[in-house]
Parts: C-alpha cells; sequence; structure tokens
C-alpha cells in the first residue's frame, strides 16, 4: 500500500500521519421537511465493505417511520419528493422490505424510532453500498453516480414485506447525499 508520511511539528513532540491511497470516504445530507425546513443531518463513511451512517434529526413524529435511499438525488419538490424516484437497487429480481425472502432493495433501510420529543440519534451499518465508484459509477451501489441519491423519511412505519414501499406512506423529509471529501486515516507515530 502506497502511503504519503506528513510530518507536523508541535510543542509537545511530532505526530505522523499515514495517508493512504485508499483516504475514507465521506459524505453528507441535510435533511428537510415538506416545507423545506432543516431537521438535521445524516453523515456517511465509507467501510471497507459498506457505509456507516449517523442519523442526527429533530422535529419529526414519534413513532416509526420508514426510512429508504432514493434513487435520485433531488429533494427540491417539498411537497411530495417524488422527483427523488424509487429506492436504489429496485428491480426485477428484488423485491421491496429487508424481511422478504425474495431479497431486497439495496435503499431498504431500517425504520427510525423517533422517540416523543421528535428526535433521532442512531448509527446505522449498510453492507454492500459505496460512497462512490471512479470505476462503476453507474452501479446500484454507488450512492453518488450521475443522478445521486437522497435519504427518505416516512410518514409510517415500513413492515419490511409489503410492496412496494411496506406501508410507510407519504413522504415526509428528504436529504440529498452531497459533499465528498477525503479524510486521511490518522495512525499514531511508531
Amino acid at each position: 500500500m502506497k502511503k504519503i508520511l506528513l510530518a507536523s511539528a508541535t510543542i509537545l513532540g511530532v505526530t505522523l500521519f499515514a495517508l493512504p491511497s485508499n483516504a475514507q470516504q465521506t459524505a453528507t445530507a441535510t435533511i428537510i421537511d415538506n416545507n423545506a425546513k432543516e431537521l438535521g443531518s445524516i453523515e456517511i463513511k465509507q467501510a471497507p465493505e459498506g457505509i456507516l451512517l449517523h442519523v442526527d434529526i429533530e422535529g419529526l413524529p414519534a413513532g416509526k417511520h420508514g426510512f429508504h435511499i432514493h434513487e435520485v438525488g433531488t429533494c427540491e419538490d417539498h411537497s411530495d419528493f417524488k422527483m427523488s424516484k424509487g429506492h436504489i437497487g429496485k428491480g426485477d429480481d428484488v423485491q421491496h422490505g429487508l424481511m422478504n425472502p425474495e431479497g431486497y432493495e439495496e435503499g431498504d433501510l431500517p425504520n427510525l424510532i423517533v422517540s416523543e420529543d421528535g428526535t433521532v440519534e442512531v448509527e446505522l451499518y449498510v453492507d454492500d453500498l459505496k460512497i462512490t465508484d471512479a470505476d462503476d459509477m453507474d452501479d446500484d451501489e454507488v450512492l453518488l453516480d450521475s443522478d445521486g441519491a437522497a435519504f427518505m423519511i416516512h410518514a409510517n412505519e415500513d413492515d419490511h414485506m409489503t410492496q412496494p414501499i411496506g406501508g410507510a406512506g407519504d413522504r415526509i423529509a428528504c436529504g440529498v447525499i452531497e459533499s465528498v471529501t477525503q479524510k486521511p486515516v490518522s495512525k499514531p507515530a511508531e
């Protein structure tokens, strides 16, 4: 693995940072409601075999809400968020729902469980997805492909089986995935 070593002198000593060629990719999504009011954010970190999400949102109705990744990165139609289309990974060989024996779409996620005060903060790991992939930008598993992707929060709980969206109902919040960065992976000096 090719590494670039950066040295930073401080009053207390020297700290070294390793920047491998596969530095960690990150992205973010600002979540808005149907009135375009900002409710919070979702931070995304690339992991070796999937993505790690940190969800931090307030102002949602209490209870369980369907939570998905949609195939087009837009939330500009605030009233219903329909321009974001359907879930990523939707196809003839898979069905909606994490509990579906026919398989699930890459955009299917666990429900968000919102507390009585309207907040939710949780970390979720999602297998097989990538923030970007220079070699395969039209793959369903790539969030920032040519038309992007968006997180979608629904009014009701997703039962993880019923077609096409698990009975999750109206789209009440949306967030476009954007702002890809490369962050160096820091390691202590040996």
